[in-house]
């Protein structure tokens, strides 16, 4: 992917579908609903209004966040208004795990990822025009609501023979751990979100994953008993890859949408490595190419595979949409740089450095020779092995050729770093001591 034009696709309802409903399936974004005609109606007449709720469970979202962030742009786009809820008063609860026990975060962390939370939904949706975002947070109506209040008022609409059916409940029920009052109580918490943003704002849809479809159904039904209306839910299907593995794992560490958790770098290449068999889905889900466009690299990934030019636009779109554009050139400079396609020089310290962090890596002396350094990267097993790649014109340093094997690293790159490569494909970054 040399020199890439850095022009996305435009945030944009496709055209070629009669309404947004048919859209959001076509994308693989509905695997249960309520009514799925009366959603069509709804979502092709007047604006309405809907939410998903975020809970501070992590000081960063995740790309399964992604799912719903986009999910909510995309329904905006077709000039619905969209509310971002994070979860102030269910952060401090915690949903049902199927297996244990949440530990419970104290009420200033929980406070403090509100905040992270709150200002990465804000980047995903607009706030102006007529159907400008809004964003909220359960504990302003949850805090104020003594026990009694909520156990009167909310309670006495709940059936616990229905909610102990709920999937999430269910599991735990059966589980060693079994479920404390605390957890069970949540559908409670999130049925009641829905029906005061119903109250406050006339809030007829939430979306959120299929695993939560328990939750967003108590919403529902609440408002079905308390205002005798109907209101909708779309549970989005859970990511999985084709060959059955959790999508957005990688060795335990989810994909987190903070720079600072998860470098643009690192995602960028995540996204490049999807299978031939996923992108496509991914496409659809994660960026807004048009359908034109998606069964254009549908075609390439059959024909022309070793291209990945699917992969390479995949890439290219969620980390522009996610990071930006400027952070997105700086890790393309940085993925082609490494690979012999452009100028290591040229990088920024930063991206040069949280490149490397994903390649095996050493801290060394400056002055340390560059045999000792491919040992203890790992490129090689030896100092006998070092020297004959060296002899046989195998190895790099800093894009250049070492050609004596009393070669030492100095760190010369931005940031005091330095590349070594053996042989095309096999890097190790240095950071210098």
């Amino acid at each position: 992917m040399s020199n890439p034009a850095l022009t996305t696709a435009p945030q944009a309802i496709d055209p070629t579908f009669e309404n947004v409903w048919d859209e959001i399936v076509w994308r693989g974004l509905v695997h249960v609903s309520t009514d799925q005609e009366a959603l069509r109606a709804l979502l092709a007449g007047d604006p309405i209004t809907y939410y998903c709720g975020f809970d501070p469970t992590a000081p960063s979202l995740h790309l399964g966040n992604l799912v719903q962030l986009l999910l909510l742009r995309r329904l905006q786009l077709a000039g619905h208004k969209p509310i971002g809820l994070v979860g102030g008063s269910t952060g401090l609860i915690g949903d049902p795990r199927p297996t244990a026990e949440r530990t419970l975060n104290t009420r200033e962390t929980v406070e403090e990822w509100v905040g992270r939370l709150r200002a990465q939904v804000e980047r995903f949706l607009s706030f102006e025009g007529e159907n400008a975002a809004r964003m909220v947070n359960n504990l302003d109506w949850t805090a104020p609501m003594s026990a009694i209040d909520f156990l009167r008022e909310i309670g006495k609409h709940y059936r616990v023979g229905t909610m102990l059916k709920k999937d999430a409940v269910a599991a735990r029920l059966n589980s060693d751990a079994g479920i404390s009052y605390t957890e069970f109580s949540y559908q409670i918490l999130q049925g009641m979100d829905f029906l005061e943003l119903y109250r406050q704002y006339d809030c007829v849809l939430q979306t959120g994953g299929s695993d939560q479809w328990g939750n967003l159904t108590s919403g529902t039904d609440l408002i079905h008993r308390v205002e005798g209306t109907s209101a909708h839910a779309i549970g989005t299907p859970l990511i999985t890859n084709s060959d059955g593995t959790k999508f957005g794992k990688s060795e335990g560490n989810a994909i987190w949408l903070d720079a600072d958790m998860c470098s643009p770098y690192r995602m960028y290449q995540f996204w490049l490595s999807t299978a031939d068999a996923d992108v496509i889905d991914r496409l659809k889900i994660f960026t807004f190419l048009t359908r034109a466009e998606i069964e254009e690299y549908a075609a390439l990934v059959e024909t022309e595979p070793f291209r990945r030019a699917a992969q390479k636009r995949l890439a290219l779109e969620v980390v522009a949409t996610v990071h930006g554009a400027d952070a997105t050139a700086a890790v393309i400079a940085a993925s082609d740089a490494l690979f012999g396609q452009g100028d290591l020089n040229a990088l920024d310290a930063a991206t040069l450095r949280s490149a490397l962090d994903e390649l095996p890596n050493a801290t060394l002396a400056a002055g340390t020779a560059v045999v000792d350094a491919l040992v203890a990267t790992g490129l090689v097993a030896s100092l006998s092995e070092a020297r004959r790649a060296i002899a046989q014109g195998g190895v790099s340093l800093d894009g250049a050729r070492v050609e004596d094997d009393a070669a030492v690293v100095e760190g010369t790159l931005p940031g005091g770093v330095s590349v070594l490569r053996r042989g095309k494909k096999t890097l190790a970054g240095i950071f210098i001591d």
